[in-house]
């Protein structure tokens, strides 16, 4: 972990597991996290494969988008509620059948939106790139660094509830 990311990869693995049992499924490796960046392994798996030897399209689409997640986990912090807005993605080239590589750069981190590029290699080779965005959770954001909780007019009184980092990640 970098002291700009707020998550290193064994508290990103064990986030995943925690909060998504059914990733055991795809055995996704966390390789490296560090500033906006995450690098995530794929290991080959038959059921992966289309007709005529190659990587599937949902595959790759799996990895980016998994890729992109844990990279924003890294910056922000443990937030379920980030979730897939807009993804594209270019296949360059037929992945061959080999443990597939997603290398996830956050290009803006906003209060509500995060936007980056996924490579994905299979064999070094470069397979294809994939731009996607996620919402942050609108229930939080970063303001003066500190997070800002919303929270209703009611009975309780208006306004927001400010808490520390480390409590609004664990709460």
């Amino acid at each position: 972990m970098t002291p700009a990311t707020r998550m290193s990869a064994h508290e990103l693995d064990a986030f995943l597991h925690r909060e998504f049992p059914e990733v055991d499924e795809h055995r996704f490796a966390i390789e490296e996290v560090r500033d906006r960046f995450v690098r995530v392994r794929m290991p080959f798996a038959e059921r992966n494969l289309r007709p005529g030897g190659t990587m599937s399209g949902p595959t790759l689409m799996r990895l980016a988008d998994m890729a992109m997640y844990l990279a924003v986990l890294a910056a922000i912090g443990p937030v379920a509620l980030a979730v897939t807005t807009n993804m594209s993605i270019s296949f360059m080239r037929r992945p061959r059948p080999s443990d597939l590589i997603g290398e996830a750069r956050l290009l803006k981190l906003g209060k509500r939106l995060a936007v980056g590029d996924v490579a994905l290699y299979s064999d070094g080779d470069r397979d294809g790139r994939a731009r996607d965005s996620h919402l942050l959770d609108s229930g939080r954001s970063l303001r003066g660094g500190e997070w800002h909780t919303k929270r209703r007019a009611g009975a309780g009184g208006a306004g927001r509830r400010t808490t520390s980092r480390t409590s609004a990640a664990r709460s």
